[in-house]
């Protein structure tokens, strides 16, 4: 979705490959333990999750007794540890072969800038000249707050750490296509509407799967409206919780309220995140505040308002009230613009590599539910060019992507589609399918509906349990491998499961 901008490793005339994780030219064997851990919680929490909280996570030091990890700020370290520390021990005991103390720091932020998430939020992006990047806004992340006191002062230097804006991600930067061209529409009205002006669309709420441009078209709303003097913030769902709990903490809840709700523009990533029942509280009020006051907001999460079933229900209606917008699939000619831009950034990083247009087609028509897949195939053919010194040729393109090539193009399937059709063909309830009943001819269904769930969707196993009445990721991924286990042995329910995809899919 988005044209290239090459980051650090691709400056500096290496291969560019997704943040922490090893690149997809190595085996397993050729990895360390940490990097092995992180390829395996990415895979069992998503891109999404993976991005959000595990993404600038690094490891400090290994010995005999103890690994030591650290991340930037004290919330990612006490929600890590909370939700994750114990899975996190028992994959480095499976990837080492000794058990070790795992321990989680604070790092100090000094001298270490945050560095680019390769697998995060940039799907492909564009080369920009330093002069040719926008001039900071007058608000780019939560300055507003810093007038409060010296308590909500040093909170929104922290925040502003946390949400940081991309220069490169502006409208001129962004690729329109069918699939995004009404969102991106609505976005640049929202932000290039003149100071004082009622909003139009309020709230704007933009959805789509991972890797569609969601992140990008919020940045760019709140450079335009930075630069047209309007304060602008831009938060994800994390730092806003964060930062209320950070507030209560040093009893500065009132003005940091009052801070959020001076903003001109408000600008609210991955609001899927956000739980806990006073932070949707204090949300609702924050949103309605902006509303009544005629304030503009604007948010993104990964489904419908109406599919937030973890949001009060006045916080979905209220959501619903405004422009929602979807982020469709990319379609081929828009991928193929995707990866003209993107080639050309990576042709000028790296001499003498070359992309035929044959194979440029070949990667549109064959690659990629998204821009980052996209941006995956294109740095993986740069990787066999420049480790291999082989030319990048129609062959050697459809060896060095095979795993990432796509049968078709699917239909996106939706999970209330699926909970409808499996609570038909068993005879129980959508009710039935959400609850936390454990009788047989209700476990079966669900676990069958999580199967199709996870290989039908796109959405990652936390997203699923999410939409199966808030179940932890490891209850879906339980499903997955019991289902997938007994359908090698049992013929009837493997044609069953066969007919419920068909079903799905057709629906």
């Amino acid at each position: 979705m988005l044209k290239p901008h090459a980051t650090d490793d691709q400056q500096s005339g290496r291969p560019s490959f997704p943040a922490g994780l090893a690149n997809s030219v190595g085996t397993d064997t050729e990895m360390t333990p940490w990097e092995r851990v992180r390829q395996r919680l990415h895979d069992e929490i998503g891109e999404e999750k993976f991005s959000s909280w595990f993404a600038r996570m690094e490891l400090d030091a290994l010995t005999k007794d103890a690994v030591r990890l650290s991340v930037p700020t004290r919330f990612l370290k006490s929600w890590i540890q909370e939700n994750y520390l114990p899975r996190i021990c028992e994959l480095f005991a499976e990837e080492s072969g000794a058990q070790r103390r795992v321990d989680v720091a604070v790092r100090s932020a000094v001298a270490r800038p945050m560095p680019l998430k390769a697998t995060g939020r940039r799907e492909v992006v564009s080369e920009r000249s330093p002069e040719a990047r926008p001039a900071a806004p007058a608000v780019v992340a939560a300055p507003a707050v810093a007038a409060a006191n010296v308590n909500v002062n040093s909170l929104a230097s922290d925040m502003s750490s946390g949400s940081p804006l991309d220069p490169r991600l502006t409208f001129e930067t962004f690729v329109v296509g069918k699939s995004n061209s009404l969102a991106h529409a609505a976005a640049r009205q929202v932000a290039e509407a003149a100071s004082g002006a009622n909003p139009v669309f309020n709230p704007l709420y933009l959805h789509a799967a991972v890797g569609l441009g969601k992140t990008h078209l919020l940045q760019a709303v709140v450079w335009a409206a930075g630069q047209r003097g309007r304060r602008a913030m831009y938060l994800t769902a994390e730092r806003f919780m964060y930062g209320f709990v950070a507030a209560l903490k040093t009893h500065s809840a009132i003005a940091f309220k009052d801070a959020l709700r001076t903003i001109d523009t408000l600008v609210i990533d991955d609001l899927q995140f956000l739980k806990g029942n006073n932070l949707q509280q204090e949300f609702c009020h924050t949103l309605n505040a902006l509303l009544d006051g005629g304030r503009q907001v604007v948010l993104a999460a990964d489904c419908m308002p109406a599919e937030l079933e973890h949001l009060d229900e006045r916080v979905r209606s209220r959501l619903a009230g405004g422009l929602v917008v979807e982020l469709g699939q990319l379609e081929e000619d828009l991928r193929l613009e995707i990866l003209k831009a993107r080639y050309q950034t990576l042709a000028e990083q790296h001499r003498g590599f070359a992309v035929p247009q044959p194979v440029l087609e070949f990667l549109a028509r064959s690659v990629g539910q998204s821009g980052r897949d996209l941006d995956g195939a294109l740095n993986k053919l740069l990787a066999f060019n420049q480790l291999t010194g082989e030319p990048v040729t129609l062959e050697m393109a459809e060896n060095a992507v095979k795993d990432l090539i796509r049968p078709c193009d699917p239909k996106r399937v939706r999970v209330d589609d699926i909970l409808r059709i499996v609570a038909k063909h068993y005879n129980v309830s959508r009710a039935d399918l959400l609850s936390q009943r454990r009788t047989a001819n209700v476990v079966k269904p669900r676990q069958v509906a999580m199967y199709l769930a996870k290989t039908l969707t796109l959405r990652s196993l936390p997203e699923i349990g999410r939409r199966f009445g808030g179940r932890d990721h490891t209850t879906v991924l339980h499903a997955v491998r019991k289902i997938d286990r007994l359908m090698t042995g049992d013929r009837a329910l493997a044609d069953e499961i066969e007919v419920l995809k068909r079903a799905v899919q057709e629906a």
